[in-house]
This record gives structure tokens, C-alpha cells and sequence, in this order.
């Protein structure tokens, strides 16, 4: 996943310089390349399971790894490019099959996967300017989903009349966990201790987070969805990924991109809503797709916009 910010090129791969490169990794889901981030990332995951950790961990480790010995660039293993793929398909896995011996082969095989198809999505977007984003890891952890057993599903849940109101612990936890859903963590300080990694990485980054957990939250309140599901940040993950992409990362900052981003996480919600309806009857889920689809058409459209930061140089 691109992300802003230079790192120097280690000289050796000392074991100073596999743990930075690990955690860079581990960063990389929410486009940084800072392993402080990656730091506070990890304990994140740790307090929200010690499964999650160490699987999360294992997935960044094998796709890393697997890219290196396909020869994969050097300057892009560095920066965590080879890894954030396979961190979140680690954890995919053991959420939906539990921790054992079985799983672990599993969660190696599938984030080595990862690093093929991290490689093949970048040629092929390369060429239209469009970065490869968590594609490889949706399409992995998509066919394990609708590939491995799974308890029947339950029917999709039925919007309400009108709009979902939320109590203030309903909305503080809401926020929260729109956050810690991008690692499919459900405990509310993860989200915490993941927006404290952002922001020792860079203010913008933490800030766009959060406004569009904000903006996602609002949305998908308005739209009637499920008050349980809201408050454990089920419609909301996509959106701050989204406004992290664009208002953070692959666009200048400037008060027309602050808007256009903050349009992309509003529509993320029902794309994501409908994503998971789509996905029900077959035991799939959307996982970061509405994020992946989204930031792909809003920076697609960027060339075709005349407003300040909006442009081709930044969308391409």
C-alpha cells in the first residue's frame, strides 16, 4: 500500500533492520510507513487477542518473506509493501478458524499467496495510476471465506423506518471500533491504541481517521442500519481507510480534497451495507473491498475534476 514518507535503505539485513521492515508491514494496512506506528499497531492486536497478534504478525512475516525469495523490489520490502497484505490475511484466518497447528500452515500458505498477487496487481494498476491498495488481500481471504466451512448464515439485518439513534457510549464505541475493524478487532480500546499509532506517524493520518469514523458512524445512522451493528463498527472500517487514502496519502490537503474525501467515506457505508448483504448467503464477507473500490473510482475521477489538490499529478 503506497504511502508517503522516505526510508533510507538498511545496509544489511541486521535483525535491527528485519523488525523496523516487520512493523513497517504491520503499518502499512493504514498506509504509513512508520514502524513506531507499526509498534503501537501490534499492541493493538495484542489487546484485542493474543491470536490476532500473533497471527497478524505470522501473515506480515510470511508474506515478506515470500516476496523476498521471489525477488520482489528491495526498496518496496523495506518500506512494508510485501507485508500488510499478508498481516491482515493471518488474521482473517484465525478469526474464522481458530488458532491450531492446521491454521498457522494455512495463514503462511495464504499470505505467501499475497505476495504473488500484491505483484500482479501492482503491474497491472501500475499502469493506469491506480495503487494495488488491500486488493490481494480481499481477493485471498475472500475465496478462504467462501471456501471453508462455515456455520449457516443468519439473514441479512432489515434497515429501520427512520434513522438509528445511539446513546453517548453507543457513538464513543462506535468511533472507536470503526477503527479497530480495520484489523477486525472488536474491542473498543484497540481503536484507540490504533489512532494513538497514527498520529505518532503523522496528525493528518490520525485526523482523517477519525473524521471519518465520524462521517461513517453519522452515515450509516441516517441510513437506519442496525444499531448493534454500527456500535461494533461493522459499517465504518472502509471509511476511515478511505479517508486516510485520500485526504492523508494520495491527495494534497487543500479544503476541496477535505470534502471530496469526506464524500468518498460517506459513500463507502452503503457500498459496504450492500457488500455485506451480497456476501451473507455464501458465508463471504466484503472485507476492505468497498475501501479498495471506493478510493479507486474517487482517484480515477481526480483527473477528470478541476479543484485545488484534486489533479492528475496527484491522482495518477
Amino acid at each position: 500500500m503506497p504511502a508517503a514518507g522516505q526510508v533510507m535503505r538498511p545496509r544489511g539485513w541486521t535483525p535491527a533492520v528485519v523488525g523496523q521492515i516487520q512493523l513497517r508491514g504491520i503499518a502499512q494496512v493504514a498506509l504509513s510507513p512508520s514502524p513506531w506506528t507499526g509498534l503501537f499497531f501490534t499492541v493493538a492486536l495484542f489487546a484485542g487477542s493474543w491470536r490476532i497478534g500473533v497471527y497478524g504478525l505470522l501473515g506480515a512475516a510470511a508474506s515478506t518473506v515470500a516476496a523476498a525469495v521471489l525477488g520482489a523490489d528491495r526498496d518496496g520490502l523495506v518500506k512494508g509493501l510485501e507485508g500488510y497484505c499478508g498481516c491482515l490475511t493471518g488474521i482473517a484466518v484465525v478469526v474464522r478458524l481458530g488458532a491450531s497447528w492446521r491454521t498457522a500452515v494455512l495463514a503462511v500458505l495464504a499470505a505467501a499467496v499475497c505476495s504473488v498477487l500484491s505483484a500482479a496487481a501492482g503491474r497491472l494498476l501500475g499502469r493506469v495510476g491506480l495503487p494495488a491498495l488491500t486488493a490481494p488481500f480481499c481477493l485471498v481471504a475472500g475465496a478462504l471465506a467462501i471456501a471453508l466451512p462455515t456455520a449457516p448464515a443468519a439473514a441479512p439485518p432489515i434497515p429501520a423506518a427512520g434513522a438509528t439513534t445511539l446513546s453517548a457510549a453507543e457513538l464513543g464505541h462506535a468511533i472507536c471500533n470503526n477503527i479497530g475493524q480495520v484489523f477486525l478487532l472488536d474491542k473498543w480500546y484497540a481503536g484507540l491504541i490504533l489512532l494513538a499509532g497514527l498520529l505518532v506517524a503523522s496528525r493528518t493520518a490520525a485526523v482523517a481517521a477519525a473524521c471519518g469514523s465520524v462521517v461513517a458512524t453519522l452515515t450509516a445512522c441516517a441510513m437506519g442500519l442496525p444499531a448493534d451493528r454500527i456500535t461494533e463498527g461493522l459499517y465504518g472500517y472502509n471509511a476511515v481507510l478511505v479517508a486516510i487514502a485520500l485526504a492523508a496519502t494520495f491527495l494534497t490537503l487543500t479544503p476541496w480534497t477535505a470534502g471530496y474525501a469526506t464524500l468518498a467515506a460517506a459513500a463507502s457505508v452503503p457500498f459496504t451495507a450492500a457488500w455485506q448483504t451480497f456476501d451473507q448467503p455464501s458465508g463471504g464477507s466484503p472485507f476492505t473491498w468497498p475501501f479498495v473500490v471506493t478510493t479507486w473510482l474517487f482517484l480515477a475521477a481526480g483527473p477528470a475534476l478541476d479543484r485545488p489538490g484534486i489533479s492528475i499529478e496527484k491522482a495518477t
